[in-house]
Formats: C-alpha cells, structure tokens, sequence
C-alpha cells in the first residue's frame, strides 16, 4: 500500500465519522447533555432545576417547565390564547415564514412562542406568561403580542397579579411593523394593569434582547433576573464598533446589568417562587393600604429592604 492509498482511505474514514456525527435532533434525543465539564446526564440537571452543580449555569427551559418550578408539577391551569392568521406579509427568505412556523410548531408542540397559565404562590392566585426560546428564538409576533394581552386581560378580569418570564431576541423581522406593533400594545396593556393597582413583575431569563428589552420586560414594578442571563438590546460587538473601545467583563450580564440598575434582584430559580410570594405579599398588602388611603408604614418599607437584600 502506497501514501497516496492511505491518505484516500483515511480521507474515506473522516467522511464515514462526518456522516454519521450525531445531528441535533440525536443530542435532542439521548438522555445527555453538555455543561462547563462536559457531558451531564439530563435527569441529573433537571433533579437541580436544569441548573449545573458545579458551574451553576442556568440552562434554558420550556414554558412548562417554568410553571412548574413556580406552581408545582401541573398545579396550574394553561390557556389557549388566540392566533391571528399565519404570515400576513407573504414573507419568503431562503425558507418561507409558513415553514418555518409549522417547523417551531412541531418541534415545540406550542401555537406560539409565548405560553400563558395560571397558578398560586403562598396562596396568591397569579397569571403568568413565558416565552419558548426553542419557538423562532422566542422572537415577538402578533401571535405573541395576543398571548400577552390575554394573560393582562385575564389579569385584570380576575384581580391577580401579572408576572412576565421573558426571554427572546427581539421582535420577528418576518412581520415586519406588525411586529414592533406589539411593543406599543404590550406597554399600552401594562399600563392598565397598573392602572387597576395589579403588581407586574418581571423574570428575565437568557436570553432577553431588542425589542423586548425595550418593552415590556423592562417595565415591570419589579425586575428579577436568573444568574448569568443575557440582557441587552444591542449586541456588545455592535456597541463595541460604535463606541470604539473594550467593554467591561460580563458587560450585558444579569450580575453587570443589576449593579447599572436595571434589575432588582438576582434570584437563583430554586429560590424564585419563595422570592416572588414574599415580594407580592408586601406589594399587595402596601397596595390595599394605598387604596384605603393609608400611609406606606416604616415596617413594610423596612420588609421590603430585607426581601429585596
């Protein structure tokens, strides 16, 4: 055997190992996944909450899974929310929009990207929405813009406060202005939310950018965010290009974001349903004082410090 005939058969084996690499619906598939050490047995991250031991990384999940973490297994009610007509623009790419949405709709079993529920927390009844970052990278439509009115709508109907798991990168380009229409409607809706004395809280998660940032996951009474989450609305080499210099260390981190202000609290998601009880408590009680025209006490702002420390 000659060199030329090993290089051609060792050039045969490298297809042969391409070829038959897992793809990502295999990975999607095994009982594995990857962390900071490797692979991890996926039972074993999700008897932590989907939270690394040894990196403490919070990996993302599903709307469900959310609820669960905040309600208890299957303790809450999910809502079919309504879906205005798919692709309003006849958007073609390189895949058309159809496509692509019956794609994140097999894939996630989901109508939109946006799922809305309803649960308790240390016997507060809640409505809640979280976003699908598996669904189009959990991007803002009109379907998404009529999943949130529903869950302020049902809010308001039914007196509970509202809290936004967000996550996504921004509104979908596919539609366009109806896309960033829904900027407007979600703050428009907010806004009547607090008009009838309702908490709004939101939970940011990673990822959370563009117009999401600049909507409704910054408008809430309360911003709590998970550890090492993505919060921007541009990207840092998009900012580092137009300001011409280094960014800090973590710069558009959870940790970086709460010492600039925009987040309250950084909250680990084993603690998070403990947390939003006590902070809803003291927020609604100081909301029933208001309402009755009675000053905010020395000892519910003292309370508060303590919760939000």
């Amino acid at each position: 055997m000659n060199w030329i005939t090993k290089i051609i058969k060792a050039g045969e084996k490298i297809k042969t190992a391409i070829r038959e690499r897992a793809t990502k619906e295999d990975i999607a598939k095994s009982e594995w996944t990857s962390c900071c050490r490797g692979p991890i047995l996926k039972k074993d991250l999700e008897a932590n909450l989907w939270v690394c031991p040894d990196c403490n990384k919070h990996h993302r999940i599903k709307p469900k899974q959310r609820f669960d973490i905040l309600f208890g297994k299957n303790n809450y009610e999910v809502f079919k929310t309504p879906i205005p007509k798919d692709d309003p623009l006849n958007w073609t790419d390189s895949k058309s929009y159809k496509d692509r949405l019956k794609s994140a709709r097999k894939k996630t079993g989901l109508d939109c990207g946006m799922m809305v529920a309803s649960g308790t927390i240390n016997n507060i009844k809640i409505t809640a929405v979280a976003s699908d970052f598996d669904f189009l990278g959990a991007s803002m439509a009109a379907a998404e813009g009529e999943a949130f009115l529903y869950g302020i709508q049902h809010a308001i109907e039914n007196q509970t406060p509202f809290i936004c798991i967000s996550a996504g990168g921004g509104m979908r380009m596919m539609e366009s202005l109806i896309s960033l229409s829904q900027m407007t409607r979600t703050t428009l809706a907010i806004n009547e939310l607090k008009k009838n004395g309702l908490p709004y809280l939101v939970c940011i998660t990673d990822p959370t950018a563009g117009g999401i940032t600049a909507s409704y996951a910054m408008l809430g009474d309360i911003h709590i965010a998970e550890p090492g989450a993505l919060i921007a609305f541009a990207g840092a080499r998009v900012i580092q290009g137009t300001v011409k210099e280094e960014l800090p260390e973590g710069f558009q981190k959870s940790e970086y974001v709460e010492k600039t202000g925009f987040v309250d609290l950084i909250v680990e998601r084993r603690d998070l349903a403990s947390k939003i009880g006590t902070l809803l408590s003291i927020l609604l009680k100081q909301n029933s004082a208001i309402s009755s025209e009675q000053n905010e006490t020395s000892e519910d702002t003292q309370q508060f410090s303590k919760v939000a420390s």
